[in-house]
């Protein structure tokens, strides 16, 4: 025997990580559920192309990059004379890292081919999709304003068209992303006490009002407005919509502001006059954050940033709702999307590591009974989070589908029709689904983390691909950011006691529950709608995080139903059966399921893959 050193010995192959769009038997179902065949064939070509481009080595030099060299201030926010400036910097990898816009023309799926593209690109992104979340929420709003035929000055009209061109361009020169600024110091969901004022402070006239941009000739708003806000993502976007109290009767308002304004009087370092500033931003700091590092979150003192109102005084929070119901989704795909590229790292994993079983037998991992049957558990929660997820983004496209013909029908019959689902049915999703998916999530990444040993816990960055601890520290912001789980949970609540809207929210959620097939499920559903309804909002308001997780796990039991129904198979079935026992919908009986090693590699790795193809695999 010769003894092992730094270059000599043992060294362990690495894992491959496979194009998750063919490789990720979830994603795939979930494709087939959700997608009209003909589209999905359509969309195939691009969704696999995607699907390899994520995994390249020049996206993840680029995540490396944008990890080490942080954002910071140039100068701590001073220049070498000690004058204060607020000069952001990034890092190229940040910068080059550019998310997709969504300007497809897919009907009621706009939706789901949208975040079927999040989803692949989530664990490569370095974060960008969180400026790219609240970028496609504020194009919704001000889309929202520019569909209607008054209520806008041709003025406004024209500054509202100009940002809505800006955010849902394809050209990475041209294309905004946009902030969302709500946080204060008084509270984060709350944003009833919210400090930062707006004044209404028109130019005198048309030839003395400021430009956001010299080129553009775009104007700077009327509303003055002045405060501080404590958290703000996205801080190097170009535009924000944030909230600001006009009149405290009033409550708090709407506002769009350009990020920067142009200055004539501005001098560079060369003598050039003339320049872009800050639209009346000064950057007091940025957060140091346990994962998301990449993303620069500043604390920011407001003084004069000018703006324009959107909608109406008082009725901010009715505005940022549009925005929050898409941010909330995009949470949610993240957060499954980082449990999906962490569970194809350990099925890669599994397939190149062996351990010993003793007596001197050694077997990969992916033939180890105990490590698949820990795989098959998390794949089984994973699919049902991908289920609910996914059916909220169904319900979301469909709301959003401005088509005049009727929309097309959903490829299972449980879905309640669109014509007969009002608004607050998609609230509840909006936060039922956040508050269950981005919390349950956390877990699975962990386990996903355990399942790579000792060399999981590390910061692999100089082998990015396999680097499952930036994808946990990473989706942990997923149960905190925009709401978390109790906040949400209790807005959930609000909804199904709501004193007009609530009956129909909850019949509307029987009407697919109904549609089950199993008993114990319809058990599951009426056990929580009785505690519902027997209870007052405040007295079920301590219970709120269990009895939305509850209905939250009566909408998977049904999913999962309807998924084995509508595409049968021996691995999906059993799957369903597991879910359905572990949540108490049915009690495991002898004989029922099969609880083998090939089956929990067919979970895992896809029907049909038993021992000797995974083994097979193994050798590739």
């Amino acid at each position: 025997m010769e003894p092992s050193s730094s270059n000599r010995g043992f060294f362990q192959q690495q894992p491959v990580i496979k194009n998750q769009f063919y490789d990720d038997v979830s994603l795939r179902r979930i494709t087939k559920l959700f997608l009209p065949s003909s589209l999905l064939d359509q969309i195939s070509p691009e969704a696999g192309q995607l699907g390899d481009d994520v995994l390249s080595q020049q996206i993840f030099d680029w995540v490396t990059d944008a990890e080490h060299n942080q954002p910071h201030l140039r100068g701590s926010g001073r220049d070498a004379f000690g004058k204060p400036v607020s000069e952001l910097v990034v890092t190229e990898g940040w910068r080059n890292i550019v998310a997709l816009n969504y300007d497809s023309n897919y009907g009621p799926y706009n939706r789901l081919v949208e975040f079927i593209r999040c989803h692949l690109w989530e664990g490569s992104c370095a974060n960008t999709l969180c400026p790219a979340a609240m970028q496609d929420g504020a194009a919704r709003l001000l889309q929202r304003h520019l569909s209607k035929e008054t209520g806008l000055s041709p003025t406004e009209r024209r500054v509202f068209q100009n940002a809505f061109d800006h955010l849902t361009s394809r050209d990475p020169t041209k294309a905004w992303t946009s902030g969302q600024w709500m946080t204060e110091r008084t509270g984060g969901s709350d944003v009833s006490q919210t400090e930062t004022v707006a004044t209404y402070d028109p130019y005198p006239d048309a030839s003395s009002t400021p430009f956001a941009d010299a080129d553009e000739k775009i104007p700077l708003g009327p509303w003055s407005i002045s405060g501080f806000k404590w958290f703000s993502s996205a801080t190097d976007s170009q535009m924000t919509i944030l909230l600001a109290k006009t009149d405290p009767s009033k409550g708090v308002s709407a506002f769009f502001a350009p990020m920067r304004r142009h200055n004539p009087s501005l001098v560079s370092p060369t003598g050039v006059r003339g320049g872009s500033e800050l639209n009346g931003v000064t950057i007091q700091r940025l957060k140091h954050k346990l994962g998301t590092q990449s993303l620069p979150t500043a604390e920011l003192e407001l003084n004069n940033m000018r703006a324009w109102l959107i909608g109406e005084e008082g009725q901010g929070i009715r505005e940022i709702s549009t925005i929050l119901t898409i941010t909330r989704v995009h949470t949610t795909v993240s957060s499954v999307g980082y449990v999906g590229r962490a569970l194809a790292v350990a099925k890669g994993f599994a397939l190149v590591r062996e351990v010993g079983v003793g007596r001197g037998r050694r077997l990969p991992l992916s033939s180890h009974p105990l490590h698949m049957r820990t795989l098959a558990n998390i794949t089984t929660h994973y699919h049902g989070l991908m289920l609910l997820v996914f059916y909220t983004v169904s319900l979301l496209g469909q709301s959003e589908s401005e088509s005049s013909s009727p929309s097309p029908s959903p490829p299972f019959t449980t879905t309640p029709p669109i014509t007969t689902t009002p608004p607050s049915h998609l609230r509840l999703l909006s936060s039922l689904h956040k508050s269950h998916a981005s919390h349950t999530a956390i877990p699975l990444l962990y386990s996903c983390l355990q399942a790579l040993g000792g060399v999981g816990y590390l910061l692999n960055s100089e082998t990015q691909a396999v680097n499952v601890a930036r994808l946990f520290r990473d989706g942990c912001v997923g149960a905190v950011w925009e709401g978390t789980t109790d906040v949400l949970a209790g807005d959930a609540l609000r909804v199904v006691k709501h004193p007009r809207e609530g009956g129909r929210v909850v019949g509307g959620l029987e009407g697919v529950v109904l549609g089950g097939l199993r008993r114990g499920v319809r058990k599951g559903w009426e056990e929580v709608k009785g505690r519902v309804e027997a209870g007052t909002q405040e007295e079920l308001l301590p219970e709120a995080r269990g009895l939305v997780f509850q209905i939250a796990e009566v909408l998977v039991a049904v999913l999962y139903l309807v998924d084995a129904v509508t595409h049968p198979g021996e691995e999906i079935e059993e799957m369903c059966r597991r879910y359905l026992v572990e949540k108490g919908f049915v009690r495991e009986e002898g004989g029922e399921g099969r609880r083998d090693l090939a089956m929990d590699q067919a979970i895992v790795y896809g029907a049909g893959k038993g021992p000797g193809q995974v083994a097979a695999e193994t050798k590739l």
